[in-house]
């Protein structure tokens, strides 16, 4: 079980939780949303807000952060910690596996999906998933059966005479059959309809898709670098600033390669991690504050910071955000990695 996912258990997104739980208590629910941002941040947002929308005695609060929140203890609630209301339904992408050779679809994996919700605490991404189904080399789609058992389960009445709700999750990966077989049900849907979708990028959704969904963007909050990967992480960055220096195209181009080698997710934390570490270089610099870079060189663990200015910290911010954007849209990994070293390298002669 998950726990009683609540909205208390979500990390930061105070704004977007109230905003949320006001439009259920409004009795406002639009059937058609979209939740856009990091699905490790949007799934566990999504499910606190469903436990919400089910709940059968929601609790209210007249002060602190917090405007509501589900009991956790309803029968309703237990359902949605377990995955196991009967009116929540999941659709995802899927591969050929080992056990399913022929046609994948949602409806095959639901077992190994709310297992793999459960284990991840629904802070699982998309690479962890073909990590779970064992198919990292294949690309997984929603696909033109998805939409059917869409349509035929959304047409049913629900079971407990609430919300009949379907939680689409990673929506860019939507094949244009099924998009195109979904649109009738986000145009006419029964009442009682809530479709759900989670999406990491909406630039390959249809635009008839988007233009029938609320959207609400969900920034990165809460998403931290494992400790055991600091000390990987650290030698891999020094390396990569020692070449920005020199900028030999062919040394930079070998550590470069290190980097990209890493997984998406990989990537991502480890840019993270840089950008920490590039933030609190500048507030060395500007005030004082100790600095850990964790090279082993003192004498460049003592100079490096004096790199980090009031006069680049906002080029290399933007560089880092502008690398992470690409990467969380399938960009080839090394072209991001160098794009990327070429704006640090320029940014770091402006100090």
């Amino acid at each position: 079980m998950l726990g009683n996912m609540q909205f208390k258990d979500i990390v930061g997104q105070k704004d977007i939780i109230n905003r949320l739980a006001s439009v259920v208590d409004g009795g406002r629910v639009s059937h058609a949303q979209m939740l856009l941002g990091d699905v490790r941040e949007t799934m566990p947002l999504a499910l606190a807000w469903l436990q919400y929308l089910c709940c059968e005695h929601p609790i209210h609060y007249s002060q602190g952060e917090l405007q509501a929140d589900s009991c956790g203890e309803c029968p309703s609630c237990k359902k949605i910690a377990s995955l196991m209301h009967p009116d929540l339904h999941f659709v995802f992408p899927t591969a050929a596996t080992a056990r399913v050779k022929e046609k994948p679809w949602s409806g095959e994996f639901q077992g190994e999906f709310r297992d793999f919700i459960l284990q991840t605490k629904g802070r699982g991404n998309i690479d962890d998933w073909y990590d779970f189904l064992g198919i990292e080399n294949k690309q997984g789609l929603i696909r033109e059966m998805d939409a059917d058992a869409v349509v035929s389960t959304l047409g049913l009445k629900a079971y407990e005479g609430g919300w009949r709700i379907m939680v689409v999750w990673m929506a860019e990966r939507m094949n244009e059959s099924f998009a195109n077989k979904l649109l009738k049900t986000l145009e006419e849907p029964l009442p009682g309809t809530l479709i759900l979708l989670l999406a990491e990028s909406d630039e390959r959704l249809l635009p008839t898709i988007k233009s029938r969904v609320q959207t609400i963007k969900v920034k990165r909050e809460g998403l931290e670098v494992k400790e055991s990967d600091n000390a990987e992480f650290a030698e891999l960055l020094v390396g990569w600033l020692r070449m920005l220096f020199k900028l030999k195209m062919k040394e930079l181009s070998a550590q470069v390669d290190k980097m990209a080698g890493l997984n998406r997710e990989q990537q991502k934390l480890f840019l993270q991690y840089a950008m920490k570490v590039m933030r609190g270089c500048f507030l060395n610099t500007a005030a004082g504050v100790e600095c850990h870079i964790g090279s082993g060189d003192e004498k460049f663990d003592s100079q490096f910071p004096k790199m980090i200015t009031v006069n680049n910290i906002e080029l290399i911010q933007s560089a880092f955000d502008d690398a992470i954007f690409a990467i969380e849209r399938n960009a080839y990994g090394k072209i991001a990695m160098m794009e990327l070293s070429f704006r640090i390298s320029k940014a770091l002669k402006k100090r």
